[in-house]
């Protein structure tokens, strides 16, 4: 799986204004509806909220993937925000989170769903890519620095 295949430039958020993780999480929804992605807004957001209480999507090292499954979106959609001043998410590591992954699938679509979590875990564990993601300062810098890894 190719991520940049299921991200759309304008589904990156380079700096994010969120101040909190209920926030984050919406601010990236907002970003996809306004985009067209999502057939109900209000519906993804649910999804994503219940899945995020049950477990934190903070996997540490100052990474986060809230994610979630629902009849709001007819393909699997993606965004990613950069976080300038990072943000606390309940990680599992206790540390703040200035990379936000966000995905949302099809209730029938649970396959490509895991493919791309796990997609986007692998990518995310090279430090070097890491690093200059929290330092992009624009949705094209986010976006051409994972079209470069992923084309390696």
């Amino acid at each position: 799986m190719i991520l940049t295949e299921i991200l759309q430039p304008a589904c990156v958020k380079v700096p994010m204004t969120s101040k909190d993780k209920d926030s984050a999480i919406t601010e990236l929804i907002d970003l996809l509806a306004s985009s067209g992605h999502l057939l109900d807004r209000n519906s993804v957001l649910e999804a994503v909220m219940v899945r995020e209480q049950t477990r934190s999507t903070g996997i540490g090292s100052g990474i986060a993937i809230p994610h979630g499954k629902c009849a709001g979106v007819k393909e699997l959609v993606m965004a990613i925000g950069i976080i300038s001043d990072p943000i606390d998410f309940d990680s599992i590591d206790h540390k703040p989170v200035s990379i936000i992954v966000l995905l949302v699938s099809p209730m029938d679509r649970t396959g490509p769903h895991i493919q791309a979590l796990a997609r986007i875990s692998r990518l995310l564990l090279d430090e070097e890519l890491k690093a200059k993601l929290e330092k992009a300062t624009s949705p094209s810098q986010v976006y051409e620095l994972i079209s470069v890894k992923e084309n390696e």
